[in-house]
């Protein structure tokens, strides 16, 4: 049985599993116990989990079971904020940041939070002043890694540049769609923002040169690359994918990578999530998934995927290129 494997960030004095557990799903969302199901990503290696003010009863689930089994110097927990409100205004600003931080430091149940992102990005609010807020939050001891979540580059480019004149702490983490599957669309809508398919490649190439972290969000094309859709059953497909995945990956690129995952998952003795997540630990980025599952055994299986191996042309063969 394969092991997880783990990151160091230099903000972040705990090591990192380069897979982050998700908790945008039930029973989490309702902010019921999910104990169990903690204990048991726990168990297999799991020390970073993925939260959001925007989730829920998320922050609250997760932040009783830290506490219940004294795990809060052995977990990773990153929240995100400024999420906009329900009428769609943005809220990338000190009030709401720290606003945000007050219930999430609360529901979580800690005066800290490992890794805190800004949800959206505002781009009529100066780069600058956002890194301002964030280094304050930090000097405070309520952050330690702080970045972006659906930023562009090319933004977090001008935020680090700023901080750099300013001797400041940059954003040191990234939070974007990224897998095989290209998202087409944005699937929720309000700025959501990918770095995967051929229009994104200079993306990429900016990560690859700064090696920032990323914890690539929908990475398995929020279940297009699960194993139950079936490039030869697509009239099938709506009935595994909802209408946000549809919106996003449902489209004939995407299923062409779907069936090439499939032949190399059968040439490689393994599953079609495998070969997916496979793929996005050989490219030549420092990537983190985030995956959301009830099963023990999905994970196991998640985590055997850090230790396939792909060559360069089956990476490429895999992405059409």
């Amino acid at each position: 049985m394969k092991e997880m494997k783990y990151a160091n960030h230099p903000y972040v004095n705990k090591k990192i599993s380069r897979i982050f557990y998700g908790t945008a799903m039930m029973p989490f969302l309702a902010g019921e116990n999910g104990n169990d199901l903690l204990d048991s990503m726990y168990e297999l290696g799991v020390t970073a989990f993925d939260i959001a003010r925007g989730y829920g009863g998320a922050e609250s689930s997760v932040g009783k079971w830290v506490e219940e089994r004294g795990l809060r110097e052995k977990v990773v927990l990153l929240s995100k904020c400024a999420h906009p409100d329900g009428q769609g205004n943005k809220r990338v600003n000190e009030k709401a940041i720290r606003e945000d931080f007050a219930m999430s430091s609360e529901a979580l149940r800690s005066d800290y939070i490992d890794i805190y992102l800004l949800h959206r990005d505002d781009p009529d609010v100066p780069a600058g002043e956002v890194i301002e807020i964030m280094n304050a939050l930090y000097v405070e001891g309520k952050i330690r890694a702080f970045g972006g979540s659906n930023w562009t580059h090319q933004r977090i480019e001008e935020a680090n540049a700023y901080a750099k004149e300013h001797n400041l702490i940059p954003f040191t983490v990234s939070n974007p769609n990224f897998g095989l599957a290209d998202q087409i669309q944005d699937p929720w809508g309000g700025g959501c923002i990918t770095i995967s398919g051929p229009a994104n490649k200079d993306a990429r190439l900016w990560y690859k040169e700064k090696q920032m972290p990323i914890i690539a969000y929908s990475s398995l094309g929020r279940g297009l690359f699960s194993g139950r859709v079936k490039s030869d059953k697509l009239d099938q497909v709506t009935e595994v994918l909802d209408a946000v995945a549809m919106k996003g990956y449902g489209y004939p690129e995407n299923y062409e990578r779907l069936r090439r995952c499939e032949e190399l998952a059968k040439k490689k003795c393994c599953t079609v999530p495998q070969i997916a997540m496979a793929w996005i630990y050989h490219q030549e980025l420092d990537t983190f998934a985030v995956v959301s599952t009830s099963s023990e055994k999905r994970m196991q299986e998640n985590i055997e995927a850090l230790h396939i191996e792909l060559t360069k042309e089956e990476c490429e063969y895999l992405d059409l290129r």
